[in-house]
């Protein structure tokens, strides 16, 4: 989330300091670069002075955000060829690096949903089941909104849930407009923003991050973490936040006392009577939906028993559902289709770009020995357990990614955790997935995520309110995760 989104918040004198930052950092960034390019002339690895100073350019400007982060991931394009790091084929390589067409098919089927509103349709009806009793309300709101920013951005989920539990509040409110009224309003605005954070996690195309770490393991690895895998992992986690947010929003920080909410249930039936029968079009979209997701998750069973050889990649499948909905007629007396190319400029082209600078930036510093002079540096000098260093990791992941883009953040801090890996002699999944999984789960600030953003801007929350509640979460996230690594992640990837 960009620091100039402190917008949502009105205090000026914040703003204008931000601004000061912003300023000085666009001139820093490449100061610093050229200091360090006089520098390494002097030194036996020239090399290693010049990527470390384009290394500090792009984490200066992406944890400022002078200029768009997108437009930051561009600088290895024209720095890596021109200062002879690299040929201009091999810079160019990582912004076509196979992950990035998996987000990119995982993005051509959320649009497709979102243009034949399905994903309205399933979340209401998942409102609908948990009843019309408050917390039945937020269960349902966080059930919905989870599930949904599995498959599509959590942006696009909290948006489209944001009017909807607006219309139960305004209900709501020509009835009561008590304390307890007050607190539900609070808590239902904070499990739509926790509940899409906290379900982008459950799925490799969920969050962008997951996305970045799958894309860092095969560049570094040669390893494709499976979409089943993942979700064995990301699954049970999103469970256990979602089961500790609901707990702490209704019983716990926030206790909601409200009896039945009378006209509830007449207005989700409304809304979904405003979405009428399900259509041709929507239908065809949910079979390409469910039919791409379950050979996401069989890929490995159905490899060895169709072609005894992996044919079947997580990108191969995301490109073919995105392939489909543009192949697909819905009438083809009028030539229309599941999706046209119009609905493609409301793909997110920018976290694409994103990627590609990523990993270009992290097989540079990887190509001049950078990454494992900070690792062997840290496991030399760093006397504790690996569990302690778990907590230790994913706490610095999770409170950054409070005031900066979860992507950069795990754009610059994978690597890094990978060489510390690497040079204990432990699996990187150990350490990588945690932070990972933290980077996707701050929730005390408006700026920390778009969803927070999202919610604050109803007017229904108050910066204190978020911080109060978002803390306790953020602990509660950091023993889930720790916790996780001996129960879930040694046995599940085991090597």
């Amino acid at each position: 989330m960009s620091i100039c989104s402190f917008k949502y918040i009105e205090n000026r004198t914040y703003f204008s300091i931000v601004n000061l930052i912003q300023k000085i950092a666009f001139a820093v960034g490449p100061i610093a670069w050229l200091l360090m390019m006089v520098f390494g002339n002097n030194s036996s690895n020239p090399e290693l002075y010049k990527m470390l100073g384009i290394a500090f350019w792009m984490m200066l400007w992406w944890i400022t955000e002078v200029v768009p982060i997108y437009v930051t991931a561009l600088l290895p394009m024209v720095l890596f060829p021109s200062l002879g790091l690299f040929s201009t084929k091999e810079t160019f390589a990582p912004y076509a690096n196979p992950i990035i067409f998996l987000f990119m098919g995982g993005f051509i089927i959320a649009l497709a949903m979102e243009k034949r509103k399905l994903h309205l349709r399933i979340a209401l009806n998942l409102i609908k089941i948990t009843g019309t009793k408050p917390t039945g309300i937020i269960l349902g709101f966080s059930l919905a909104t989870a599930f949904l920013s599995m498959w599509i951005s959590n942006t696009a989920t909290t948006v489209m849930m944001l009017p909807i539990a607006i219309s139960v509040l305004n209900l709501l409110s020509q009835k009561d407009q008590s304390k307890e009224y007050k607190k539900f309003g609070l808590a239902l605005m904070l499990s739509i923003a926790y509940s899409a954070n906290i379900g982008g996690t459950m799925t490799l195309i969920g969050t962008p991050p997951n996305v970045v770490f799958t894309g860092f393991m095969l560049d570094r690895y040669n390893i494709e973490v499976g979409f089943g895998e993942w979700m064995l992992i990301g699954v049970p986690f999103g469970i256990l936040m979602l089961g500790v947010t609901y707990l702490l929003l209704t019983k716990g920080l926030i206790k909601i006392r409200l009896p039945k909410i009378e006209g509830a249930k007449q207005l989700i039936a409304n809304e979904l009577s405003i979405l009428g029968e399900m259509q041709k079009a929507e239908k065809m979209v949910l079979i390409v939906f469910v039919f791409t997701a379950i050979l996401w998750m069989f890929k490995s069973p159905i490899n060895t028993i169709l072609f005894n050889e992996p044919i079947l990649s997580n990108t191969s499948i995301a490109m073919l559902g995105g392939l489909l909905m543009f192949c697909l007629p819905v009438n083809v007396s009028t030539g229309e289709f599941l999706l046209n190319w119009k609905a493609m400029k409301d793909l997110p082209w920018g976290i694409l770009l994103l990627f590609g600078g990523g990993l270009s930036l992290a097989g540079g510093l990887e190509s001049v020995g950078a990454i494992d002079l900070v690792g062997s540096f840290i496991a030399e000098n760093l006397d504790t357990s690996i569990w302690v260093l778990v907590i230790g990791l994913a706490t610095l992941s999770l409170f950054a990614t409070e005031i900066m883009s979860n992507v950069a953040l795990v754009t610059v801090l994978l690597p890094v955790v990978m060489g510390i890996s690497d040079q204990l002699g432990i699996s990187p999944y150990e350490f990588a997935i945690p932070v990972t999984l933290a980077a996707s789960c701050a929730f005390m600030m408006p700026i920390s995520t778009p969803p927070n953003a999202v919610v604050y801007s109803s007017g229904k929350i108050k910066v204190k309110q978020m911080m109060r509640v978002g803390f306790v979460i953020n602990i509660a996230t950091i023993l889930i995760l720790s916790s996780l690594v001996y129960l879930l992640i040694i046995q599940i990837f085991a090597r």
